[in-house]
């Protein structure tokens, strides 16, 4: 008789009941559904990254077409929604003089905002404080879901 309740206690104790199973596909879900919220907020985290570093660049690419044409001055001052003329100055061949160049430089990097930010803008503010050298303000602007961040520097300008 001993012998057979030791059989029938192995046969209830051996294996995983199917509440077992069930408790740990639970715990594997709720894990595999905090492993996919990291993945996306990597994926948004970097794509708003390599929206920053266009910024960045597209800014310092206008801070030195202003420093090759310093003479220009308040040429550049435009607001982001203004648009620049193709004129051919770089491409075309064409001798442009300091206000032709600035309007085909601002022609050049709204072009590049709209091709490498979603919705971007470049805006430049010109100014000629007393006793120091014209700067510029240079704010690239973008959208993105929830929020348009922006990337401003200052720049001052020697004139030749």
């Amino acid at each position: 008789m001993e012998f057979m309740n030791d059989t029938i206690r192995k046969r209830h104790q051996s294996g995983f009941s199917l509440v077992e199973v069930l408790i740990a596909l639970v715990i594997m879900s709720v894990g595999m559904l905090g492993i996919a919220g990291l993945y996306v907020q990597s994926l948004q985290a970097g794509r708003t990254s390599m929206f920053r570093h266009h910024a960045v660049t597209l800014a310092g690419d206008v801070a030195d077409r202003i420093r090759a044409n310093p003479i220009a001055g308040a040429a550049y001052n435009h607001a982001a929604n203004a648009t620049g003329t193709d004129n051919s100055c770089v491409t075309g061949g064409v001798d442009c003089n300091a206000a032709s160049m600035a309007a085909n430089d601002i022609f050049l990097w709204q072009a590049q905002a709209a091709e490498t930010l979603p919705s971007g803008t470049v805006a430049v503010v010109f100014a000629t404080p007393v006793g120091t050298p014209p700067t510029y303000q240079i704010t690239v602007s973008w959208t993105e879901p929830g929020e348009v961040p922006s990337y401003v520097i200052t720049i001052p300008v020697r004139l030749l």
